[in-house]
């Protein structure tokens, strides 16, 4: 079958490789039908994604088809349509324990740790295969950025009379705008590109929009006479951004973490303890964000209208991949069709 490998930075390679078999028991053969492309992919591209290894089959937000089932496995039928979660784990360590599922200290990540859907077909644990059926393919692929958002939302512990400030318009801050407003709370979004700005004012209304200058912090003021942010959630992935959270937030406030990168984060201690703050990371997602993103989806209260700005097609993916990093083209979200 076709693979597509990331051999090293800068350099992903059409190659083929052996069919995955039959499933074993408490598995599942897919076929893969569409790919979200993730900041995760595109950092590793580029040599900068913590925790990976190359060569790596790239790929975590997947659309697939069940083609075979393997014994004991009810909630699939073949030809189910289906969202996969892929994190799983490797061992039964203390968080597993406590139910803390997504940051075992053997996780192992699709397209990360291991091989992704970045190839056309995928043996996987059949308790992550979720069934979307009467979702669109397009619809399934954004389950699990979507998945992200809502598990930081929750880490951020919104309430409806929170002010939640999201840093970074991408797909991951789009996803949690989207679930803060489930929560009832007030929305800002902050970023550098007046393109995704512009996305999310028109997407939410009600959600203020700041452009990245050398006052936000006045700027944070005036929209909230004179408040700031009590959720301050991070999904830049860039060092100078995640520590200027510090500044925004208001007293007694919490800041999540979303994106990560390779180095160190410093803050003022004394400026922290001053406002007494709660800083927070949030990794992967739940079993429950995935099928309460399902839910929200087929109630028609949750639509991705817009979302998807690119599209590529797997058979020359390896050669049109590198155009996602031109800023002329505006990318939002890019998604590989197969």
């Amino acid at each position: 079958m076709n693979a597509i490998i990331l051999e090293q930075p800068g350099e992903l390679q059409r190659s083929t490789k052996s069919h995955p078999g039959s499933p074993a028991a408490g598995e599942v053969l897919l076929k893969i039908k569409r790919l979200g492309i993730c900041g995760t992919d595109l950092h590793a591209y580029n040599g900068n994604q913590p925790f990976f290894s190359y060569p790596r089959i790239l790929g975590h937000e997947i659309a697939a088809e069940v083609v075979e089932l393997g014994e004991g496995v009810t909630h699939l039928t073949v030809g189910d349509v289906c969202a996969v979660m892929p994190y799983r784990n490797t061992s039964t360590d203390q968080a597993v324990r406590r139910g803390k599922t997504h940051c075992g200290d053997h996780v192992k990540v699709l397209g990360v740790h291991e091989d992704g859907a970045m190839q056309e077909y995928l043996l996987y644990l059949a308790d992550h295969v979720f069934p979307a059926r009467g979702l669109s393919l397009d619809q399934i692929s954004m389950i699990e950025p979507l998945a992200i958002g809502s598990h930081a939302i929750e880490r951020g512990e919104v309430q409806s009379d929170d002010i939640v400030l999201v840093v970074g318009a991408g797909p991951i801050g789009i996803a949690a705008i989207q679930m803060g407003q489930f929560k009832a709370a007030r929305i800002l979004a902050l970023d550098i590109n007046q393109g995704r700005l512009d996305y999310v004012t028109k997407k939410f209304p009600g959600v203020d929009a700041l452009r990245v200058s050398g006052a936000v912090l006045e700027e944070l003021e005036r929209l909230l006479n004179g408040d700031l942010p009590t959720v301050v959630i991070d999904a830049t992935g860039n060092k100078a951004s995640m520590e200027k959270c510090f500044e925004y937030v208001a007293p007694g406030g919490t800041v999540v973490y979303i994106g990560l990168f390779l180095g160190d984060i410093s803050f003022y201690d004394p400026y922290f303890q001053k406002k007494e703050l709660t800083l927070k990371t949030s990794r992967n997602a739940y079993p429950e964000d995935f099928t309460k993103i399902i839910r929200l989806m087929k109630s028609g209260l949750l639509d991705i209208d817009g979302y998807i700005t690119h599209r590529l097609k797997f058979d020359t993916l390896a050669d049109d991949f590198a155009s996602l990093y031109d800023p002329q083209k505006q990318v939002i979200k890019a998604v590989v069709e197969y």
